[in-house]
């Protein structure tokens, strides 16, 4: 029986081999369809590559305008999880990146600021919007005299790109350089100084931008998130390969759906396996309307920010509704802590909570940074949504500390 199975495994190669290579007279492919000759173009080709396409227009495209904002409706009041300060200037700023998508950011100024002054551009957490955390950390900084904007990425919040409530590492991580060019215009910034500090999943943005853009003088993290890893790999890496197939399979499932359908759906971002199943979202919302009493701890930490008055924000898709189901396609794939050691020399500062549940994601990175400008600031006793926008845990005096010193 062996043997016959080699040789029948011999016959269908030899079969294969000269369907794929035309050998025998009569040739078909695997569905017994004739195999109709195609003509040769050799001619078509001589001839064609005779004529050379001439290029005066080609100028125009790459001399095409950078600043073509799309029409975007935005807020004109005050609608921040925290209050105005009496000790820095605030306007709305639109500004273009690479992919042609205007983001919009909020841009605070210290009001006893002189001259060309440091700049830091700041935003996360991932699913949060510029009025809630990166608008606290923003402000805050501008309050220790430097220029800074929080920033809506791409596809969320008030900024441009469709389809909505998408990301991408690349386009994500060029939304900072994005914001480095806007602050590198101002009259009062000095384009020599300017750094990044980035929160939740968008600390790991500021990173890999940090490790490609050589414009940033400084970078920080707060809480970071290597979105990356946590969406191809799964919290604390519980993926196993069976996993990840099972969500590849959901994700192809997800995108014919889409093409079906001609719409988008919502879906997790961070697909669940639980005991080898996967699970869906059901609902339409990443947070559940009222937490149960059993709800998992750390899931309760977001729904005490996202889904309370503490934290809320209309526009923020944490706390209304979910990301696209397609979105994980462009993180499965890519790896965002693959070049750090590019950083080096510039200094990096990475913050984290001593029972902050992505604790260990600093940890990996301060371990993959090179050099010895680095450091890795543990708060005692805080949670990861601990440094949200608790003032009295987020250590503000370390961070200016930081960015005065490397900022000059």
């Amino acid at each position: 029986m062996k043997f016959r199975k080699t040789i029948l495994k011999q016959a269908v190669l030899a079969a294969t081999v000269a369907a794929v290579y035309g050998f025998g007279v009569n040739t078909v492919d695997a569905a017994n369809v004739a195999y109709v000759p195609i003509p040769s173009n050799a001619k078509h080709i001589a001839e064609a590559q005779q004529q050379v396409i001439p290029t005066t227009n080609a100028q125009d495209k790459i001399n095409s305008p950078m600043n073509q904002p799309e029409a975007l409706k935005l807020e004109s009041k005050w609608d921040k999880i925290f209050p105005k300060s009496d000790k820095v200037d605030h306007r709305k700023v639109t500004f273009v990146n690479r992919y042609g998508i205007t983001l919009v950011g909020d841009l605070y100024t210290p009001k006893a600021g002189t001259g060309k002054m440091a700049a830091i551009a700041v935003a996360g957490p991932f699913g949060a919007v510029k009025e809630q955390t990166s608008g606290l950390y923003a402000q805050s900084l501008a309050e220790q005299g430097f220029v800074t904007i929080a920033f809506d990425p791409s596809y969320t919040g008030e900024s441009g790109g469709t389809p909505r409530n998408m990301a991408s590492p690349d386009i994500n991580t060029e939304d900072f350089s994005a914001a480095i060019d806007f602050l590198g215009s101002l009259d009062n910034v000095d384009r020599d100084n300017i750094g990044l500090m980035g929160i939740c999943g968008f600390g790991g943005m500021a990173l890999s931008d940090a490790a490609m853009d050589k414009r940033v003088k400084a970078v920080a993290t707060s809480v970071l998130y290597d979105m990356s890893r946590s969406i191809g790999q799964g919290l604390n890496d519980y993926y196993t390969a069976e996993d990840r197939d099972k969500v590849l399979h959901y994700l192809a499932d997800k995108r014919w759906e889409m093409v079906d359908r001609g719409t988008t759906a919502p879906g997790y971002h961070e697909v669940p396996i639980v005991n080898g199943e996967l699970i869906t979202l059901t609902d339409g919302h990443l947070l559940p309307e009222v937490a149960s009493p059993d709800m998992d701890p750390v899931g309760k930490q977001f729904f005490d920010f996202y889904r309370t008055g503490r934290g809320y924000h209309p526009r923020s898709i944490n706390s209304t509704t979910a990301w696209v189901d397609v979105m994980p396609y462009g993180f499965m794939n890519f790896s965002m802590s693959a070049h750090l050691d590019e950083i080096a020399p510039r200094p990096v500062l990475l913050v984290t909570g001593e029972n902050a549940h992505s604790r260990y994601m600093s940890e990996d990175v301060m371990k993959a940074l090179t050099g010895d400008n680095k450091q890795l600031l543990v708060v005692p006793g805080a949670t990861h949504v601990d440094l949200y926008d608790k003032t009295d845990m987020i250590p503000f005096k370390e961070i200016t500390e930081f960015f005065h010193k490397n900022l000059k």
